[in-house]
């Protein structure tokens, strides 16, 4: 039987500063998300430019600034099928592994396996939450290959948010 049979990931590219190629994005999500024990979901990925992550930050959570994922659950905590649309901002993804001399789309993956922790249980609120959930990252993407670009801007950089 198909693991990710019970993972459904729909892509929406809104957004012209970075080629993506939508079933990368689809295999990275349903891999984190099995990893860790989501069996059943439904997720869709949005993919931005800053103003209208902007936007989206300002009219439903009140901050007037870009940011590089918002996550919005659909479901309760603990509710299968896990329902929820991630927005990822792929023109932040290019600044900033500009400034970090990275590959941008290691950045958006950075950012999709943020938003995926999220929905997993994760937070970073509180400086030992954020902690955990960096050290979780770092785990995910090193597993996965991808440049940590987190540790290359660090906290002082635009990094993943929520």
């Amino acid at each position: 039987m198909d693991p990710f049979l019970n993972l459904a990931i729909e892509v929406d590219n809104r957004q012209r500063h970075l080629s993506i190629h939508p079933p990368e994005l689809v295999s990275l999500a349903r891999r984190v998300l099995s990893g860790e024990g989501i069996a059943s979901a439904t997720i869709s990925l949005v993919l931005v430019d800053d103003a209208l992550i902007r936007e989206i930050n300002r009219e439903h959570l009140g901050h007037d600034w870009s940011t590089d994922v918002i996550t919005f659950p659909l479901s309760l905590p603990g509710e299968l099928p896990l329902e929820a649309e991630l927005i990822l901002s792929t023109e932040m993804a290019l600044t900033t592994a500009s400034e970090a001399g990275t590959d941008p789309r290691d950045e958006l993956a950075l950012y999709l396996v943020h938003g995926l922790l999220h929905l997993c249980g994760f937070d970073d609120r509180t400086e030992r939450d954020a902690q955990d959930m960096r050290g979780r990252e770092a785990e995910v993407l090193d597993r996965e290959g991808i440049v940590n670009t987190f540790s290359l801007v660090g906290p002082g950089g635009k990094g993943a948010g929520s």
